[in-house]
């Protein structure tokens, strides 16, 4: 008997515009050069006969079946993107593709992107517009305190800066 599942909650259409560059890479990738490669050796491997022992036949089967529901979810949601590529009118705001610094109560400080569900990357600091934190954040300008609660207890935060250009590469600008 299978066990009932609920609907993941469907994640916002917005995505930057080097996120939507990595998911056509990673479509093209997989379409053009990954799929061929595994068919011609699934192709190989059915031509040696027994099947249901063929190792190759049996895992390049399996790796197409992952390759082809990957591509259709990719391009399924590159259909439903939404490429933010504009800076917002009131950049003094925390809105979708900002840079966020933010400080904790002990003094340290964090820094974050608010960008799609498809590119969040925790080490680097990119959380999902979707997520609890990016929630509270957008529309709050510096000044201002963050609370949020994290594992039963309340956290404070202060946002310190805002920039819609990746710090990274401020001083390289002239």
């Amino acid at each position: 008997m299978a066990r009932y599942r609920s609907p993941l909650p469907v994640a916002s259409p917005y995505i930057t515009p080097e996120g939507a560059a990595r998911l056509r890479e990673e479509l093209l990738q997989l379409w053009k050069i990954e799929r061929p490669t595994v068919t011609a050796t699934v192709h190989e491997a059915a031509k040696n006969g027994d099947r249901s022992e063929n190792g190759d036949y049996i895992y390049g089967k399996r790796r197409l079946r992952e390759i082809d529901s990957r591509v259709r979810y990719l391009s399924r949601r590159l259909e439903r993107i939404t490429v933010v590529d504009q800076s917002p009118a009131d950049q003094n705001r925390i809105y979708f593709g900002s840079w966020v610094t933010l400080t904790r109560s002990d003094g340290k400080h964090d820094h974050y992107r608010i960008v799609g569900s498809d590119e969040i990357n925790p080490a680097s600091g990119y959380i999902s517009i979707d997520s609890p934190m990016a929630r509270a954040l957008l529309g709050k300008t510096c000044g201002e305190e963050l609370e949020f609660l994290h594992e039963g207890e309340k956290h404070y935060r202060l946002v310190v800066a805002i920039s819609y250009k990746d710090p990274g590469n401020i001083d390289s600008e002239p």
